[in-house]
């Protein structure tokens, strides 16, 4: 019983992950990153949720900040492969970020492997090395 239930699991985890994988970048966006960051990209700052627009692109030029990305809630914890997760970013990227240098799947690894205490002082830590040169993004209202 219990080989035959670890049997259909694994085909159901399968079957999800090839599902995942054939969706465009911006279904995956829809179904895994809009709930918080809506659909047009405008975030919830009320409930410290970033917008995407002036800020994305900016945080992505950043080596730290590149980092930061792949530790944000929706991205750490979703079922999508480092693959999906590379072509969401980028859609992000051309879609509200100037572009920019694109992510791979390798990048997003590598960068999902770095230890991060929490993504909340991280992002913070992005945000004044940033300040530090000059440049502004989004407000990030948490504690």
């Amino acid at each position: 019983m219990r080989r035959g239930l670890a049997a259909a699991l694994l085909v159901l985890s399968a079957a999800t992950a090839a599902e995942a994988q054939s969706r465009t970048p911006e279904t995956n966006y829809l179904l895994h990153c809009s709930g918080c960051h809506r659909p047009s990209g405008v975030g919830a700052p009320e409930a410290g949720v970033p917008a995407f627009p002036d800020s994305v692109g900016k945080i992505a030029a950043n080596d730290l900040g590149r980092t930061y990305m792949m530790h944000v809630p929706g991205v750490i914890s979703n079922s999508l492969g480092d693959f999906e997760i590379a072509a969401v970013m980028n859609y992000i990227l051309d879609a509200w970020g100037g572009g920019g240098e694109p992510f791979t799947a390798e990048e997003v690894t590598r960068r999902r492997a770095v230890p991060v205490e929490s993504v909340v002082a991280l992002r913070r830590e992005v945000a004044e090395t940033l300040a530090a040169s000059g440049i502004t993004i989004a407000e990030y209202p948490w504690p």
